[in-house]
């Protein structure tokens, strides 16, 4: 396994350098772009609580749980995402393909470590203004930020768990900006960023026996505030578009733009969950992020405004029989959930707001404690109100929970 594992990294790592467009969202113009849920999919699929305990999942979410795995877990997911986007007027569909994480757990007697990649942020849109007269304007977004993490956890005893995260960020942002004459003569604005920044996780679990059978578990979680550098970089050229719509430059020139600093906010996170461990959990959780003061990426917007974010997430699962040998649909764990956030985002005096529920099946394979997890999401985020855009989304995750013994030494040769 220690040999198809670096592969797999290897091979995942190498895509995560071309797969930064995980969004089609046109509200991924605003801030870092469209921040992505910080968490496995077993844990998206229950409505992304995240205080579900798990022996042979990894949970990317509080540290302190990682402490949980019983076996050297690897994880890797991926998501299709198509979206249907709608004005009062118009309606456009458009879908993409992204990686979602890849993680490694490897545990020890009373701590584990944790480490892996994953998608913080992205960046993809492509929005024409035809409002103005004789004009039109196209806004285009890509890119994202990307975060590598190193974890630890240390249960103190049989009820509290510690955990600390470092994560480091970075990533490239590009935009471009074109204003089209009558004349089809094009001016063209590049600007590129490139970001790269440093902060911390630390998280706290605990566990204890309500009846002989039901037990109770809590989690916090606390992300401090902390910065992103960014590297500015721009680009303004005169162009026009030849008979196969490629672009023809005639004048260019790059204008000096100074570095800057983004703050990413506070973010805090508590829940509790209690059931049958192996056979049934339901939890809630509460998150909040400090997003009111929170910036775009090059420039304050009028009718844009950041306030802090809060979301609300249930959800659980089910297992009629984890030990069956006569039927398979009685190992499938079922999940299902449902979350409801302010994103944080104000446009035109709205708040943007993003609810969805969520399914999923983890899918034992035969002879080992291995999984496929699949999960489903459907939401809708935002409003037509005021002239903006609904989007109304579906995510159908597929992820891959590798288990086994590393690092045993060999009873016989």
């Amino acid at each position: 396994m220690i040999k198809n594992f670096f592969i797999s990294l290897l091979f995942i790592t190498t895509l995560f350098s071309y797969a930064q467009e995980g969004t089609s969202s046109p509200y991924s113009f605003f801030g870092l772009g469209d921040v992505k849920f910080r968490g496995s999919i077993d844990t998206r699929s229950m409505g992304e609580v995240s205080v579900i305990p798990d022996s042979i999942h990894i949970n990317l979410s509080n540290p302190a749980m990682l402490s949980n795995i019983k076996l050297t877990t690897f994880s890797a997911a991926g998501t299709f995402s198509p979206v249907v986007l709608k004005t009062n007027t118009q309606k456009e569909k458009a879908q993409r393909t992204s990686l979602d994480y890849i993680s490694i757990a490897m545990p020890a007697k009373n701590f584990a470590i944790g480490l892996g990649l994953l998608p913080y942020s992205s960046v993809g849109y492509n929005i024409v203004n035809n409002s103005v007269t004789d004009y039109a304007y196209t806004f285009n977004g890509s890119g994202g930020v990307n975060k590598a993490y190193l974890a630890i956890s240390y249960r103190i005893n049989k009820q509290f768990s510690i955990g600390g995260e470092l994560q480091y960020n970075f990533g490239k942002i590009e935009t471009t900006n074109t204003s089209t004459t009558t004349i089809e003569t094009l001016t063209r604005e590049q600007n590129t960023s490139t970001l790269a920044g440093v902060n911390f996780n630390f998280g706290l679990a605990h566990q204890a026996k309500l009846t002989n059978k039901l037990s109770i578990f809590s989690g916090l979680t606390i992300q401090p505030e902390s910065k992103l550098s960014l590297s500015n970089s721009r680009n303004i050229a005169v162009i026009q578009l030849n008979a196969s719509g490629q672009e023809v430059v005639f004048d260019d020139k790059d204008v000096a733009v100074p570095d800057s600093k983004m703050v990413l906010p506070m973010k805090v996170s508590i829940g509790t969950s209690v059931g049958q461990q192996k056979k049934w959990m339901v939890g809630t959780q509460i998150t909040a992020n400090n997003m009111s003061n929170f910036t775009n990426r090059n420039e304050n917007i009028s009718n844009v405004s950041f306030e802090n974010a809060l979301k609300f997430s249930v959800g659980g699962y089910y297992i009629p029989k984890y030990t069956s040998f006569t039927n398979y649909l009685n190992k499938v764990t079922y999940r299902a959930g449902f979350r409801y956030e302010n994103t944080g985002i104000v446009i035109n005096n709205l708040s943007i707001l993003d609810r969805a529920v969520t399914l999923g099946f983890g899918l034992p394979l035969s002879g080992t404690f291995s999984n496929i997890n699949i999960g489903f999401e459907f939401g809708k985020r935002g409003t037509t109100n005021a002239g903006l855009i609904e989007e109304n989304y579906s995510n159908i995750s597929f992820a891959f929970s590798f288990n086994d013994r590393w690092f045993q030494k060999r009873k016989y040769d």
